[in-house]
């Protein structure tokens, strides 16, 4: 199972980073939109320091993906990025999308089940039956929106690598405990209380 972390939007806070850092996710999406070019900067390059393993995305800014040398997750009505230019995440909020989006490296679908202000739920049924009735494309799937160590049993498919996370990990006291709790039940085992 793949788990990919996505930053909350709430400015660099070390001690809260390095928490979610070291929690076993595989890679992280660094989405802080107000911060400038060069503070962005700076938080890459202070995470590629603290998980030199962890594979990073930044959204958003080409210019700091292709600065560090790292992926790129292109939000919607983002501009078109020549495939190439720097490994790309993409965003798949409806499954016509899927078709134009076939270039990307990573899709993430969202949101799975319900999240305030991020519009209609796939839900389980929808998502493993779009995931049945995609071509293979190679790139990888994960799924986004309030999935938690309950309901992630419910989102599983051949097709889906894993899921992305956000409040999930930073809203929490232990967010290892989490990721470990998330893996359990991908594998197999029951949802337990976090």
């Amino acid at each position: 199972m793949y788990i990919l972390g996505i930053t909350p939007g709430e400015g660099f806070e070390p001690t809260r980073w390095k928490r979610v850092l070291a929690s076993g996710i595989d890679a992280i999406t660094i989405r802080e939109k107000q911060l400038g070019t060069r503070a962005q900067m700076d938080c890459v390059r202070w995470v590629q320091d603290q998980a030199p393993d962890l594979t990073i995305w930044v959204a958003g800014r080409l210019d700091v993906a292709l600065a560090c040398g790292c992926g790129l997750h292109v939000p919607e009505l983002y501009p078109e990025v020549p495939t190439g230019l720097a490994p790309l995440s993409r965003p798949l909020h409806d499954a016509a999308q899927f078709g134009e989006r076939l270039g990307a490296d990573q899709l993430i679908v969202s949101p799975i089940f319900p999240v305030p202000g991020k519009g209609p739920a796939w839900g389980p049924a929808r998502l493993r039956n779009a995931l049945g009735a995609w071509p293979e494309s190679g790139c990888r799937i994960l799924a986004l929106g309030g999935l938690t160590p309950f309901n992630t049993a419910q989102v599983q498919h051949p097709r889906l690598a894993g899921v992305a996370l956000m409040r999930s990990l930073w809203k929490g006291a232990d967010p290892a405990r989490v990721v470990d709790l998330m893996r359990a039940t991908w594998n197999g085992g029951p949802g337990r209380p976090l």
